[in-house]
């Protein structure tokens, strides 16, 4: 009897854990889209591998091949890569 006792306890604790991270990632969710408020794309100063996100020639962010490419870049609070020799803020789409 104490081992199904036990098992039912874990199994309500999992299940627990399991419904407050669903709510966890939905702020991380939220959390990330706010975190972009107040940002700008700044190209030309990222490091190989420490890219935000994809360009046209990779699709995923960290996967810079060279410091410094054209096309890579980062997210950073906006005005501060117009202080950044050699940056440049990227185009928003039209």
């Amino acid at each position: 009897m104490h081992s199904s006792f036990a098992t039912l306890a874990l199994s309500s604790l999992l299940l627990t854990a399991c419904g407050s991270s669903d709510k966890t990632a939905s702020a991380s969710d939220g959390a990330a889209q706010n975190s972009k408020a107040g940002m700008e794309k700044c190209m030309g100063i990222a490091k190989a591998g420490q890219n935000d996100c994809g360009t046209s020639q990779h699709a995923c962010a960290a996967q810079a091949t060279k410091d410094a490419g054209a096309e890579e870049w980062l997210y950073l609070p906006k005005g501060t890569c117009d202080k950044i020799p050699g940056a440049k803020v990227k185009p928003k789409k039209a």
